[in-house]
């Protein structure tokens, strides 16, 4: 069954309209459905709904509410993703495979060692991603829509992450503590976890003393080194798996 999602303020008591062009194009010209068949909704905060569509047209799709239940596929653990901005085309794989991961939050990062310069119009890709994201929450049908924030520089990344529980730091030159030593050594498990992965060149020397004093936990994944795109869908895994699962 297709899943879609709908804004809060679209959900009534017992119908729900669906008025994104993107998702009405999808429902009539792609899965070509019609009234009486059935999809799933989520309100991408609380609840999730299995519908029957009443009324197709242009400009909205009105379903009928069947069935409501609380998320039954979302993790409990909320994991922000900040990524240090690789080379064109890796950030789509990148949230693609987070979004189905579980990760809650992407975050992009201008760093020392990023390829790509931010000139200001970094925003057209923050736009393509949020559709990514949209499209990879669908197929696995996540409860929620993962948010694809707007990207920061390294300064903001350390003043945004004294919020988080957890801070999680995979570093190419650790060589002693490992990611799954610091989780399963944790006295209580977290809420909240960050974690930072570097561009392409990983992390400059500055940066990576700056995360050491500010509380970062400074993690191996392994006796490899890991390409940019692969180190945060690894340490997402490893931690969901250790924290969630």
């Amino acid at each position: 069954m297709s899943r879609f999602f709908a804004e809060k303020y679209n959900v009534g008591d017992s119908t729900i309209v669906i008025d994104r062009r993107d998702d009405i194009h999808h429902i009539k010209n792609v899965l070509r459905l019609k009234e009486g068949d059935e999809i799933e909704i989520s309100d991408s905060e609380t609840w999730e709904y299995r519908t029957e569509i009443i009324r197709i047209s242009d400009s909205e799709v009105e379903v009928k509410i069947l069935d409501k239940q609380t998320f039954a596929r979302e993790p409990n653990l909320k994991v922000t993703l900040f990524q240090g901005v690789p080379k064109q085309g890796k950030m789509e794989t990148i949230v693609q495979k987070c979004v189905e991961l579980g990760v809650f939050q992407i975050v992009p990062v201008f760093m020392d060692r990023s390829v790509i310069v931010n000139n200001g119009n970094y925003w057209k890709k923050i736009v393509r991603y949020r559709k990514v994201a949209d499209e990879a929450a669908k197929q696995c049908r996540r409860g929620v829509l993962p948010e694809i924030s707007h990207e920061i520089d390294f300064k903001l990344l350390i003043n945004n992450i004294v919020k988080y529980e957890l801070v999680l730091f995979p570093y190419e030159n650790e060589n002693k503590r490992t990611i799954k030593g610091c989780l399963r050594n944790l006295q209580r498990t977290p809420k909240s976890v960050a974690i930072i992965i570097g561009p392409e060149g990983g992390f400059s020397d500055s940066e990576a003393t700056t995360l050491k004093q500010v509380g970062a936990e400074c993690v191996s994944l392994g006796k490899t080194i890991l390409r940019t795109e692969t180190a945060g869908m690894t340490a997402l895994a490893m931690t969901m798996y250790e924290l969630e699962l």
